[in-house]
């Protein structure tokens, strides 16, 4: 029997509004929640379904992003990476930096947490 070992079970991002950026992972990522609860501590949790069992947490937070994500997303676009772009922005997403010597374009969702579009993999 192999040795136990830890398995990534979320990728938790603080939100001043969970439900709202919820929607707008959901329709990015063509996804949905899949749970809601509230802990002990009254702090609301939002799980956006994703790739196998991890989830997108977004947990309830009172005070604004402020700096850069130490972490961040990158999300690979299905086709045309330009209209990606543009649909995401479409959802509420804003370009931050469109460098042209980087192959992805860095977004900020509607709360200013960073993001990355890759090109089609």
């Amino acid at each position: 029997m192999p040795p136990s070992r830890a398995r990534l079970a979320a990728v938790a991002l603080d939100a001043r509004e969970p439900e709202a950026l919820a929607w707008f992972w959901c329709a990015a990522l063509g996804s949905s929640v899949v749970r809601r609860w509230d802990d002990a501590h009254g702090t609301s949790y939002v799980e956006v379904g994703l790739v196998g069992e991890v989830v997108l947490l977004l947990q309830h937070v009172a005070d604004r992003k402020a700096g850069k994500n130490r972490l961040h997303l990158d999300v690979a676009a299905p086709g045309d990476q330009q209209a990606e772009v543009e649909r995401l922005v479409g959802l509420g997403a804003r370009v931050i930096d469109e460098a042209p010597d980087h192959p992805w374009v860095v977004l900020a969702d509607p709360e200013g947490n960073e993001f990355c579009v890759l090109p089609p993999r």
